[in-house]
């Protein structure tokens, strides 16, 4: 399964490194999508309720969809630690203590990580690079290798404090006209 994770995360970093800054048209996406197609939806919101009725049908708000995709989101984000872990330890006890923290502090930590892909142009690059080296370690596994955690930590450690700087030094495309 390692193997598997490993493969993600790799796939993952390509893809966050070729990646478009585009917004996202969210009625295109596949949750909502799902979501729509298992409960009747009103386009208005109705202040905090996630559902309403009306003329005797019960309809989900957008709050509702809304809900969904944080929902999803924790967990692909939780998903995604998982292989983190093991490319430091496998150890059982760490592995699922890691993972209950890291459940619990998402939410902030994707809101934070957000903020600083605002300020920092260049953070989405380092991250991508961060996990293409750990879809590599773990691909790497399969071959007996395994890297000094001191030379994984200086990669992650180094490689967001140089994307940081790099964001600091070059200006964003947009500011340069």
């Amino acid at each position: 399964i390692l193997y598997v994770f490993g493969a993600f995360l790799l796939f993952t970093g390509i893809k966050m490194c070729f990646g478009h800054d585009e917004d996202a048209d969210l009625s295109q996406n596949k949750i909502v999508k799902l979501t729509k197609k298992f409960f009747k939806t009103t386009d208005e919101y109705h202040k905090e309720h996630f559902f309403v009725i009306e003329n005797g049908i019960r309809y989900a708000t957008p709050l509702f969809i809304v809900l969904v995709l944080i929902t999803i989101s924790d967990i692909i984000f939780a998903v995604d630690s998982v292989p983190a872990v093991f490319s430091i330890t496998s150890d059982p006890f760490i592995v699922m203590t890691s993972n209950v923290f890291a459940i619990l502090g998402l939410r902030a930590m994707y809101f934070l990580l957000a903020d600083m892909a605002e300020r920092f142009h260049l953070l989405q690059y380092g991250l991508a690079i961060i996990l293409i080296f750990i879809g590599i370690k773990m691909l790497v596994m399969y071959f007996d290798y395994h890297f000094p955690i001191a030379i994984s930590l200086s990669v992650i450690l180094g490689t967001l404090v140089g994307s940081i700087v790099l964001s600091l030094i070059i200006p964003p495309k947009d500011k340069k006209a």
